[in-house]
């Protein structure tokens, strides 16, 4: 009986066939949720990072930082390299002069700045949508994809990025606007203004 079992159990396994690889959205978002519980503060200090692969203390950050670390985690892409190389060909297309009266690229901080990350998201094409007006923020046209990033602008006119961390009827978004890495659904963003939803790496095959 136990030897049917078995072999029962392994044709089973071979009809069903091998199992399907993550998509990059799909790493990009078990890496977001992973930080929920770890990263359990907010703080938006300057800080003088190593380069590459630098980083603020992992208990706090902003919202951008969840996405760098997704990113490194879950992908082993490293923003704060990829930013800071792309400002340095092209500074003028980033809004660093205009918003914050800097002069030439700055890797502590550049990329850590969600109007930064639009910008080199935009220009590797990865952009999907982009709100013409005044859309609710969790009214975003879709289809959305499991670890795609959307940008807000809060009731503060703050910027803010998150990672969709699950799609389909009900989708859920990992952010830190605050108290640390949450994973919440995206209709508690209705408040807040959709600004755009991209799909990087492009295609996230």
């Amino acid at each position: 009986m136990i030897l049917r079992r078995t072999l029962l159990g392994a044709a089973a396994t071979a009809l069903a066939g091998p199992a399907r690889a993550e998509t990059s959205g799909e790493r990009l978002a078990r890496a977001a949720r992973a930080q929920v519980g770890v990263t359990q503060g907010y703080d938006p200090a300057y800080v003088r990072l190593a380069y590459p692969g630098g980083d603020v203390a992992r208990a706090t950050g902003v919202c951008a930082d969840v996405v760098i670390r997704a990113a490194r985690d879950g992908l082993g892409l490293d923003l704060q390299k990829l930013v800071h190389e792309d400002m340095a060909r092209a500074f003028g297309a980033y809004p660093s002069k205009r918003a914050w009266g800097l002069a030439a690229p700055d890797r502590n901080i550049d990329h850590r700045r969600v109007l930064n990350l639009e910008t080199y998201w935009r220009r590797q094409g990865a952009e999907v949508w982009r709100a013409r007006g005044a859309v609710a923020g969790h009214a975003f046209p879709g289809p959305l994809a499991t670890g795609d990033q959307l940008t807000w602008l809060v009731a503060s006119g703050r910027p803010h990025v998150g990672i969709v961390s699950a799609a389909g009827r009900e989708p859920r978004v990992v952010h830190n606007i605050g108290w640390g890495a949450q994973e919440i659904p995206l209709a508690a963003f209705a408040p807040h203004r959709a600004v755009a939803q991209f799909r990087w790496p492009r295609g996230q095959a």
